[in-house]
């Protein structure tokens, strides 16, 4: 965050260095306001774009083993052009180079899913999932060992885990 700021700020006095240029070049005809107000547009744009941009980059600097499986759009009231076009603030990732099968339940698929948040640490969250059953647990010590010790939650077929890895 800090140096997103850092960044923004970058962006405003190049703007503003830009407008004086063109002012001296343009012989004065330029008012002497365009500086500040070149910084302002700029420092807005980068950071307009920035929002809208942090879920490609992040999934850019992710392996190709990975699926986005649900995202989340948000249109804030601070934010009004959010209304027109949602940004993306969350999104759910799942690591299908990491899912694995226990030989002795293979039906259970262990899967690895990070959750990704605009200004959050991301989390990485195992999942038991029973494409049968449409059903998935958080991973713990007792699941692991007999997956009839974990606390199932039916989500059905509709959840975006089980579309991922069960209907493909």
């Amino acid at each position: 965050m800090f140096l997103e700021l850092i960044a923004t700020f970058a962006v405003g006095i190049g703007a503003a260095g830009l407008a004086l240029v063109a002012g001296h070049l343009s012989r004065g005809r330029l008012p002497r306001y365009a500086a500040p107000i070149a910084a302002g547009i700029a420092m807005l744009c980068y950071a307009v774009w920035s929002e809208y941009t942090w879920a490609d980059r992040t999934l850019s600097t992710l392996p190709e083993s990975v699926e986005v499986v649900s995202a989340v759009e948000e249109a804030k009231f601070w934010k009004p052009w959010t209304y027109v076009v949602p940004q993306v603030t969350r999104m759910m990732v799942l690591d299908r180079a990491g899912v694995q099968t226990n030989p002795t339940v293979p039906e259970i698929l262990l899967a690895d899913i990070y959750l990704f948040g605009r200004w959050a640490v991301p989390v990485k969250r195992p999942q038991l999932v029973d494409c049968a059953k449409a059903a998935r647990a958080d991973v713990s010590e007792a699941a692991l060992a007999d997956p009839s010790q974990a606390e199932w939650l039916v989500v059905g077929v509709e959840d975006p885990v089980i579309k991922a890895l069960c209907q493909s």
